[in-house]
C-alpha cells in the first residue's frame, strides 16, 4: 500500500488498460498526423501492449485541410485491411474545426460522428473563439448532434466560467491526456488538472500525431490518484 501512494510510470500502470481513445491522428497521409501505415501499425502495437481496446481515428477537417467524407472512408477501409491483425478495434470519425467549412457540412449533415450517440468532435483556434461560437454549438445540438469539444484545456481564451457555460448547454469535454504531463505548456496542464479534479471531462484521448510522443508518454510518471480520476471518465 505504501508503494501505491507514489507516482509510477505510465508504462507500469493500468492507465491505458481497457481504454477507448477518442481522439488521434493515425489515419495515414490525410492531415498533419502519421504519414505512413507502418507508423500507424507501430503505434497500435505499442498501445496493444498497454491494453488499449478501442481507437477512434479523428482526422482534421477544416478549410486548410478540407477532407471529404468519401475520401476519409476510403482511406479508412484501406487501413483496416493493412492492420487487420491488430487486436485494437478501430473506428472512423473526424476532428472538425468550427469554421465556414464545418457550417456548410453541418447544413448538409455530412459529418463523421463519434460513438453511437451522434457525437461530433470539434475544435477551435487555440487563441480566439470563432465568431458566434455558442450559436454554432447550439446549431449542432439543434441538428441532433452532441458537440464534443476537443482538448478544452488548450484554449487560451477559455476560463472555468466558459467551461461551465458550455457544459450547461450540453457540450461534452474531451481530455487530451498529454496535457496532464505538460506537453502543451504549463497553462494547459493547470487547466487540465482543474477540469479533471472537478469531474468536468466526459471523454479521454491522446491526440497522437506520431510515434515518438506516444512512446514518450509511457515513460512519464503519474500519481495513482490521477490514474483513478482519468479511468473514471466515461462518455
Amino acid at each position: 500500500m505504501w508503494l501505491l501512494s507514489h507516482d509510477i510510470k505510465v508504462c507500469d500502470s493500468d492507465l491505458l488498460e481497457g481504454m477507448t481513445n477518442w481522439h488521434c491522428h493515425l489515419l495515414p497521409g490525410v492531415d498533419d498526423g502519421v504519414s505512413a501505415v507502418c507508423e500507424t501499425n507501430k503505434i497500435l502495437k505499442l498501445w496493444e501492449t498497454m491494453g488499449m481496446k478501442e481507437v477512434w481515428l479523428t482526422p482534421h477537417i477544416m478549410e486548410e485541410i478540407p477532407n471529404k467524407t468519401a475520401y476519409l472512408k476510403n482511406q479508412y477501409k484501406q487501413l483496416q485491411e493493412q492492420v487487420k491483425d491488430s487486436r485494437i478495434r478501430l473506428h472512423l470519425a473526424a476532428e472538425n474545426m468550427l469554421d465556414n467549412e464545418f457550417q456548410h457540412r453541418l447544413a448538409k449533415e455530412d459529418l463523421l460522428t463519434l460513438g453511437s450517440q451522434n457525437q461530433v468532435l470539434v475544435e477551435t483556434s487555440y487563441y480566439n473563439p470563432p465568431m458566434g461560437m455558442k450559436r454554432i454549438l447550439n446549431d449542432i445540438i439543434d441538428h441532433g448532434y452532441t458537440p464534443v469539444l476537443a482538448h478544452p484545456e488548450r484554449y487560451m481564451y477559455m476560463e472555468m466560467k466558459d467551461y461551465r457555460e458550455i457544459k450547461a448547454m450540453g457540450v461534452l469535454l474531451q481530455l487530451n491526456i498529454p496535457s496532464l504531463f505538460g506537453f502543451y505548456g504549463q497553462e494547459a496542464k493547470t487547466k487540465a488538472k482543474h477540469l479533471l479534479n472537478r469531474e468536468m471531462y466526459n471523454l479521454t484521448g491522446t491526440d497522437t500525431h506520431s510515434f515518438r510522443p506516444a512512446e514518450h508518454i509511457l515513460n512519464r510518471k503519474i500519481s495513482p490518484k490521477m490514474i483513478r480520476k482519468i479511468k473514471s471518465i466515461t462518455a
